[in-house]
């Protein structure tokens, strides 16, 4: 649900596509032929939202032989052409605007999900140092949207990222599983909350599996990891690196 604000902007602006420039539809920023070739995570791992095979059911063997710190993943779309395209320009154009029509797919994405509303989301944080150079936080522009459209709590400063890690794109597999250990904090404590963990991207995972083990331990009775868009395998080689 858009504000009064926003409804007023709509009215003076009306929604122009970002991606082509075409006249938007249902009050977004996006054309219809923009919104039917997004790449949706339709066949996914329940636990980690990894692309699964066309008839496979259940969690995907990797989340089978190594269960993770957080319950469930949800990430509505591939990290490919134009949702890439989009994450990129917020993340480091700033492109801001870019915000609210990705939080507003994934709000729509998660309104047609199964998925129980939690209790509060919180943003995957930035460590100060990275949080001046970029002037914002991703993660948190989104969870804004999202939070606002769905009526859910948002803690912004439910975690902090206490110690400044290495970029996750350039380091290898084994070493992006250790680079996020120890580089988060709690920053409020959760007694008994269900938790909805945010981030632009999600691709092995390490980030955010560290950022849930911190959650539980600041007293969250579950995590789950919302993102956009959801990279690894094949979607690698046709859109760029990511954190995450």
């Amino acid at each position: 649900m858009m504000s009064w604000r926003e409804r007023f902007q709509h009215l003076l602006l009306p929604a122009t596509c970002l991606l082509c420039g075409a006249e938007g539809v249902m009050g977004r920023d996006l054309c219809a032929g923009c919104a039917a070739v997004l790449p949706r995570n339709a066949l996914a791992c329940p636990g980690c939202a990894a692309s699964i095979a066309p008839g496979q059911t259940g969690l995907c063997r990797q989340c089978q032989m190594q269960p993770r710190s957080f319950d469930r993943a949800f990430a509505p779309f591939r990290y490919r052409p134009p949702v890439d395209f989009l994450i990129c320009g917020l993340k480091f154009a700033g492109r801001l605007s870019y915000a609210r029509l990705l939080g507003d797919l994934f709000t729509a994405a998660l309104a047609e999900s199964p998925i129980s509303l939690p209790d509060c989301i919180i943003p995957v944080p930035l460590h100060p140092l990275r949080l001046r150079e970029r002037g914002f936080n991703q993660a948190l522009e989104l969870a804004r949207v999202v939070a606002r459209r769905r009526k859910i709590p948002l803690i912004a400063n439910g975690l902090q990222r206490v110690r400044h890690t290495l970029r996750q794109t350039d380091l290898d597999a084994h070493h992006r599983q250790l680079n996020p250990l120890g580089a988060f904090a709690i920053g409020q404590t959760l007694p008994g909350a269900r938790v909805a963990l945010i981030d632009d991207v999600m691709t092995t995972g390490s980030t955010v599996a560290e950022c849930a083990r911190i959650l539980r331990d600041g007293g969250a009775v579950s995590v789950e990891v919302w993102a956009v868009g959801r990279a690894g395998g094949d979607s690698l080689s046709a859109s760029p690196k990511v954190n995450g």
